[in-house]
């Protein structure tokens, strides 16, 4: 038994390029001077024939029709069991629709994401007959999928951009954002796709995991406003930064994880720039900066 995770989509919502972005990295993409990335997605299986997807990125059409490992097998029959939410954001949850052609899966989310999907009536698209929307409780384990343990843990952020009100907390810990612990073949790993602060329990939990997938979103806090682009942070967006001295390679300094991989990058982050000296810097710490279409085994 083989427990592998697969990179369906590295980029945050908009990917890259975002479709009406001129930025520098949208552009090289565009000419094809550095590799395209879909939206935040990641397939993990125990037993190479049944798999579970978090998130269901916009992109999950193309994304499963470049993995090979979930294509059909049969008429109308996919080895994709079962697909798991982390929150409510719409590049996790519009992917939804395209799942709606009367496949059997299991939705695992917390009751709160639920309550999303269900007060949104095109999600009615999912036939019940088919898709078992299944409440998960914070940290009591679940089979994710044949072969995998998952617990969902509560980490800082924030509720989806559309559900914002004039008041926004960005750090708030409950069921609207979580990471997901996963065990399979002796192995732990975490998948913590959105994140606005390593606090010190999940920092003591992670320690000692075979691999960490975590949120790099943005290099540096101001890194959009600095563009030109939003007058948003990072910190008001709900995740951290990569770099300084309150960034993710810092606060993950001295904590034994064999291997750290960053998913949900910006199409303004630098590390998407091969041979950028940004990345440079988050290898040499050493993370892996995720593409589409990269295999992990654990």
């Amino acid at each position: 038994m083989t427990f592998r995770a697969h990179i369906l989509g590295a980029a945050a919502g908009g990917g890259l390029p975002q479709w009406n972005c001129g930025c520098q990295n949208c552009n090289l993409a565009r000419a094809g001077d550095i590799p395209a990335q879909s939206q935040s997605s990641v397939a993990f299986s125990a037993t190479g024939t049944d798999w579970a997807i978090i998130n269901a990125s916009p992109d999950i059409r193309d994304q499963m029709a470049r993995a090979r490992a979930l294509h059909p097998t049969d008429l109308r029959k996919s080895p994709v069991r079962s697909v798991l939410l982390t929150n409510g954001d719409i590049d996790h949850v519009a992917g939804l629709l395209t799942l709606r052609e009367q496949q059997a899966f299991t939705l695992f989310a917390t009751a709160e994401i639920h309550q999303i999907i269900a007060d949104n009536p095109i999600f009615n698209a999912l036939n019940p007959a088919f898709v078992t929307r299944t409440s998960v409780v914070l940290d009591e384990p679940f089979d994710l999928v044949a072969g995998v343990s998952a617990r969902l843990i509560a980490v800082p952020g924030k509720v989806p951009l559309y559900l914002e009100g004039a008041t926004v907390q960005t750090d708030l810990v409950g069921e609207q954002t979580v990471g997901v612990q996963l065990e399979a073949a002796g192995k732990r790993v975490f998948y913590v796709p959105g994140c606005a602060a390593l606090r010190p329990a999940l920092k003591a939990r992670v320690e000692g995991a075979d691999m960490v997938l975590f949120d790099g979103t943005l290099w540096q806090d101001d890194e959009m406003v600095r563009a030109g682009l939003s007058q948003k942070t990072g910190q008001r967006m709900g995740h951290m930064s990569m770099s300084g001295a309150d960034g993710s390679i810092a606060a993950f300094g001295g904590v034994q994880i064999a291997q750290k991989v960053f998913v949900h990058m910006n199409n303004t982050n630098p590390v998407l720039r091969p041979g950028s000296a940004e990345k440079a810097i988050a290898e040499q710490a050493g993370w892996t900066i995720a593409q589409d279409g990269m295999e992990l085994e654990i």
